[in-house]
Formats: structure tokens, C-alpha cells, sequence
């Protein structure tokens, strides 16, 4: 638990229980904050580009929404993060801290229960931030497809046998007859 949000974490781990009578499947999941709607407004009126929003809850305590958009520029994408900051601060949030907005393409706005990345979609592809924290999908497994044989060059090799002195085994190592030996001749 952090010490950014002790009273909103005591409030959501305090929530009611299901009972026997009212089943888990029926207990609503909390509201995504109106924070989150004030960012979706902005990154829209600054017709932010591919907008996603992913839930992130229970997979880390920084936030609990993440934000990532592309602008078409880095004047585009440090506007784009001013208008989130200005619009927070016109709803009584201040802004945590604001990364990136010197360079421009990568600006990280810290919220209270969002973090929002604005990136250039060079950039935004490069990390991949989307695959990183979007919850797995459940996949039904597929069936399992007969292994085909491997071809003889294809199969690992096994580590050679050592002998009691150190000495490669016989056969590796070795000169093929009549193949002169560099440096001087030793005495046999």
C-alpha cells in the first residue's frame, strides 16, 4: 500500500463482502474515477490519436487506469499532456509530476488513479506499453499437434565424455595422420 491513496484503498478493501445470498457474480465492480472521464475528455478534444485505457488494478499499486495516446508530433504530444494537466487543475487535482515534456516524445502525466503516457506512435510502438499491462485473454488451448521427427542435424548434441585425467576422449582433439605438428618437436 502506498502513501498516495491510504483513505482510497482503506475504502475499497472495507466494501461490503458477498454473502450467501448475494452471489460474487452480482457485487458491482467500483466506477472508473472521474478522473479517468476528464482525461478521456481532453486526449479528445486534442484529437489524441488511438487512444486506450487499461484497467490495471490488483497488478500494481502506482495507479489503477493507464492511459496511453499518440500524437502526431511532439508539439502534438506535449499539447496534448497540457491540456490533461490544465484540465485536472481546473477540476481541484493536481498533477503528481509530468515527464517528457521537454523532448516531447514521450510525455508521462502522474494523476492521482491515472497515469497517463502521451507518445509518438514510433515511440509507442518501440515499448509496447499495451502489451506490457493489458490483462491475458483466457485462450482455449489448442489441440495438440503430432511432434514431427527432427532431422539428424537438428537434434542437440550431447556433451562429449571427459576421462579421469582431463584428456579429451579419443578421437576429438587428434591430428589426422600425417599431418605435420606446429612449434618444436618433442622427444617421444
Amino acid at each position: 500500500m502506498t502513501a498516495r491513496k491510504p483513505a482510497r484503498r482503506a475504502a475499497r478493501t472495507a466494501a461490503p463482502a458477498a454473502t450467501a445470498s448475494t452471489p460474487a457474480a452480482t457485487v458491482p465492480t467500483p466506477q472508473p474515477p472521474r478522473q479517468l472521464k476528464l482525461v478521456e475528455d481532453a486526449l479528445d478534444d486534442m484529437k489524441a490519436v488511438d487512444v486506450r485505457v487499461l484497467d490495471v488494478r490488483g497488478m500494481t499499486d502506482i495507479a489503477d487506469w493507464m492511459v496511453v495516446a499518440s500524437g502526431n508530433s511532439d508539439r502534438h504530444v506535449r499539447s496534448i499532456a497540457d491540456r490533461v494537466v490544465e484540465r485536472s487543475k481546473a477540476a481541484g487535482t493536481r498533477p503528481f509530476g509530468v515527464e517528457g515534456s521537454d523532448e516531447g516524445e514521450w510525455v508521462l502525466v502522474d494523476l492521482p488513479d491515472v497515469m497517463v503516457h502521451v507518445m509518438l506512435p514510433r515511440v509507442r510502438e518501440f515499448y509496447a506499453l499495451e502489451d506490457l499491462w493489458e490483462r491475458p485473454v483466457a485462450k482455449a488451448a489448442p489441440a495438440a499437434a503430432p511432434a514431427k521427427p527432427r532431422r539428424a542435424s537438428q537434434r542437440p548434441r550431447a556433451a562429449a565424455p571427459r576421462r579421469d585425467d582431463g584428456a579429451a576422449p579419443p578421437g576429438r582433439g587428434r591430428r589426422a595422420p600425417g599431418v605435420a605438428r606446429r612449434g618444436p618437436a618433442r622427444a617421444g
